[in-house]
């Protein structure tokens, strides 16, 4: 079975670990287990889950503890964007205004019900794939404007000495045998001038095409791109979840 996803479950409780390990598994999900914060923090740059599944209340650091050093401390800054669902016992609208601040995705109160965690779970991954989308279109745009600006550069760097040129051979005396010699040194020099700047433009072209082909792999048309969010959005005002993970 091909895997949905890998989530990180963060829990003190085992029988919490062992329940969701193996209702997660026979889904297709990967799943990856912390007994506390300081192990999550752990596990987090051992794996680079899709998903983490925290709790609040655990000993040594508690959920939010955790979901601040995410989001806020650099040595995590590759991880700001993983998202989190966090469980807790407290149920006041507060205490889940604090975490989703803190950039908590979602926030489920315990005792809970499998099937709505499941539906959250869906829709936080599928919110996750659709901003890698958009966010590798975003670079793909920057790489297109780059180039652009390479090319208006490159045309306006050019145009002088060529201009230089063509006013210098107006002006030749073709009997004038050292302005011939002038003429041939400075197209001479210009020439070399302009072909370090194509070959500075090609090599950038090449770099910029390498990483579009990688932004470009795995990516979305515009028109599938558009069906999944219209597919999330209908399932998000019912409250029906998905068959899959990333559909």
């Amino acid at each position: 079975m091909k895997s949905k996803g890998k989530i990180l479950i963060v829990d003190d409780e085992p029988i919490n670990l062992e329940f969701f390990d193996v209702m997660l598994s026979k889904l297709g999900f990967k799943i990856e287990k912390a007994a506390d914060g300081e192990e999550a923090l752990q596990k987090v740059v051992e794996t680079d889950p899709d998903l983490i599944i925290l709790d609040n209340i655990m000993p040594r650091l508690s959920g939010w503890e955790v979901t601040k050093k995410l989001k806020q401390d650099k040595q995590f800054r590759r991880y700001r964007q993983t998202p989190i669902i966090m469980f807790s016992a407290m149920d006041e609208v507060s205490d889940k205004i604090e975490g989703l601040e803190l950039g908590v995705d979602d926030y489920i109160t315990k005792p809970f019900n499998f099937s709505e965690v499941l539906a959250r779970i869906r829709a936080v991954l599928r919110n996750r794939e659709l901003a890698k989308q958009v966010s590798r279109r975003e670079r793909r745009i920057s790489l297109v404007e780059s180039l652009n600006n390479s090319l208006i550069f490159f045309t306006q760097h050019i145009k002088k000495p060529i201009s230089g040129l063509i006013e210098a051979a107006e002006k030749l005396d073709t009997t004038n045998q050292k302005q011939v010699s002038q003429l041939a040194a400075l197209v001479k020099h210009e020439g070399v001038e302009i072909l370090a700047t194509l070959q500075g433009l090609e090599d950038e072209i090449e770099e910029l095409q390498s990483k579009g082909d990688k932004l470009k792999h795995g990516d979305l048309s515009l028109e599938e791109l558009e069906k999944k969010l219209q597919k999330h959005l209908r399932n998000w005002k019912t409250g029906k979840p998905n068959d899959e993970a990333g559909a």
